[in-house]
């Protein structure tokens, strides 16, 4: 059981793999930092942010592994993260180092292999889905896609995630059936299936065990923060680990 009203991924993966995502309850943020924001770049008050992550800290093995996320497609190694290093994804063969990614819209996908032995974690918003953020985390993971399953966390919705004619672009030069993933809006704007996009993507590099999907950050003001919602707002924290 998560504390608050905290998401613990519901997959089949092995019982030493050990995940959780949090919400915007449980911490002691205010205004529109409300109330577990994890971000220190988002000019919360430090102490809050300390504070918070304390909270969170109290429920993991070891102190997270930190990202500077920026929107791309760089892989590291978990255990070899000991202070911020700009990436959008790790994975990790070492028990407990908690891979973590903070999320405001953008998709955590989280990955494991079936018999435990690798994890990892990816930050996955369109961007870094274009540039092969997900397809980068399992070549990094070494191990083969189809003994791996997948799990999709709280994102922009296909109902909220108005995009520009560049993005679909983007997605149906490099696979022709991303044109399902898209629905048009208005001219020049299409709504994009971030959960679809991500799909698809897992699919073409061998791994279709995919679980999750479907919370949509932007239409839940009450649980999830949301960059496209609210401009100003915090970060939840998507955190994966292996017990010995």
């Amino acid at each position: 059981m998560t504390p608050f009203d905290w998401i613990t991924p519901d997959w089949p993966a092995p019982p030493r793999v050990r995940a959780l995502v949090t919400t915007r309850s449980g911490g002691v943020s205010i205004g529109p930092y409300a109330s577990l924001n994890l971000g220190i770049a988002v000019n919360d008050d430090p102490k809050a942010v300390a504070e918070n992550r304390a909270r969170v800290r109290a429920h993991l093995p070891e102190e997270p592994r930190w990202l500077k996320q920026v929107h791309g497609a760089t892989v590291v190694a978990g255990e070899s993260v000991s202070a911020l290093v700009e990436a959008d994804a790790s994975v990790t063969r070492t028990p407990g180092v908690v891979c973590v990614i903070q999320m405001a819209d953008c998709m955590p996908v989280l990955l494991a292999t079936r018999d435990g032995s690798v994890i990892g974690i990816a930050h996955a918003g369109w961007r870094g889905l274009a540039g092969g953020v997900v397809e980068r985390t399992i070549e990094a993971m070494r191990a083969d896609p189809a003994a791996m399953i997948a799990w999709l966390g709280p994102a922009i919705g296909p109902n909220t995630f108005e995009v520009g004619d560049e993005v679909r672009a983007a997605f149906v030069a490099a696979d022709p059936a991303a044109v399902d993933a898209f629905r048009p809006l208005k001219t020049g704007k299409w709504l994009a299936d971030l959960f679809t996009l991500a799909r698809q993507r897992l699919a073409r590099a061998g791994l279709t065990a995919v679980h999750g999907g479907g919370l949509c950050t932007v239409s839940d003001p009450t649980r999830f923060f949301s960059h496209r919602r609210d401009r100003l707002t915090g970060r939840m924290g998507a955190f994966l680990w292996l017990e010995p």
